[in-house]
């Protein structure tokens, strides 16, 4: 299984030079032929058009070495880890450099990381203030590895000002790519009273006017915040980074759900086979990441909910025949 899991990480970072426009060859810039224009990653046995990537959140508690352990044993492509396991792993002794090249080596990689908290304070003093801890956090996911690092709208507050908002998030674009080589993503929460719709966190990520500028999406936080899903297929896939995956139940009310009442896909009521097919046709083809608070789940060992919910994400995609 190893080595299957390795040929899938090197395909995965070697579709960035073929999906690129252009092939160096013989000296000479040349245009893909129609078949390469056409050529699509696949994953999972050809399953998924996307990478599946298990959110650490979903097999609590257990160490992160244990969860790396765990998620590589059960088949998936990539793990999502938390800041505090990062910080956990440092206090510990552990360096994040040899950490990264283990999960490597395990044929994982790591999408992103959740996040820079408190990094985005009501005033220009506290957001100054702030960078002390957030550069530290950017210093961590971009020593384990990871793609991106998610910068959550918090402290949280009803009169979050957008434009504020995608000032600083820019600046927190320009920190993260110029000093630490990480790209920061904005990830809105629709349970919080400040950003919790996706127009919202659309405002902040496209006034920010950075190209790297992107979204951590979550079928959860659609749901909850009131945004739906139908907005998904009127933007370029290129605008998310992550997309956060799960499903909620019929019988609470939405303006009552948190997080602990996710769901594996297909255990609920979320229309997630259009959610992928309006995904597919947008060009998104980064990872689809189970992230779960389910603590029924939690009671579970790790290597249940990690077999079950890879399963369970594959017959979703599945089932979306995309």
């Amino acid at each position: 299984m190893g080595s299957k899991h390795d040929l899938n990480r090197r395909d995965f970072f070697r579709a960035a030079a073929v999906t690129g426009g252009a092939v160096l060859g013989a000296g000479v810039l040349t245009s893909p032929s129609p078949v390469e224009a056409r050529a699509e990653k696949r994953y999972q046995e050809g399953v998924s058009p996307w990478p599946l990537v298990l959110n650490t959140s979903t097999i609590r508690p257990a160490s992160l070495e244990e969860k790396i352990r765990v998620t590589a044993e059960a088949g998936w492509d990539g793990i999502e880890p938390w800041i505090n396991e990062l910080n956990t792993y440092e206090e510990g002794g552990g360096d994040l450099k040899e950490l990264g090249a283990q999960i490597r080596e395990m044929g994982l990689y790591i999408p992103n990381i959740i996040g820079l908290w408190d990094a985005m304070p009501a005033t220009e003093d506290a957001f100054k203030e702030s960078l002390k801890v957030t550069r530290e956090r950017m210093r961590q996911c971009a020593a384990v590895g990871s793609i991106h690092v998610a910068a959550i709208p918090a402290p949280d507050r009803p009169d979050f000002d957008l434009a504020y908002g995608a000032k600083q998030y820019k600046e927190l674009l320009k920190i993260g790519r110029e000093e630490y080589g990480i790209k920061v993503a904005f990830e809105f929460v629709g349970f919080m009273k400040g950003v919790h719709r996706f127009g919202q966190a659309c405002a902040v990520a496209l006034d920010a006017n950075d190209r790297d500028a992107c979204l951590i999406m979550d079928t959860f936080h659609l749901f909850r915040g009131g945004s739906g899903f139908e907005g998904l297929s009127k933007v370029q896939g290129s605008l998310f980074a992550n997309f956060h995956w799960n499903d909620v139940p019929g019988d609470v009310p939405r303006e009552e759900q948190g997080d602990e009442h996710r769901l594996y896909p297909g255990d609920g009521t979320l229309p997630l086979t259009q959610v992928l097919q309006d995904l597919k046709a947008t060009g998104y083809d980064k990872a689809l990441s189970l992230e779960i608070f389910n603590r029924k789940y939690w009671e579970q060992p790790a290597e249940q909910v990690a077999r079950d919910g890879l399963q369970k994400m594959r017959e979703c995609v599945a089932a979306a025949e995309v």
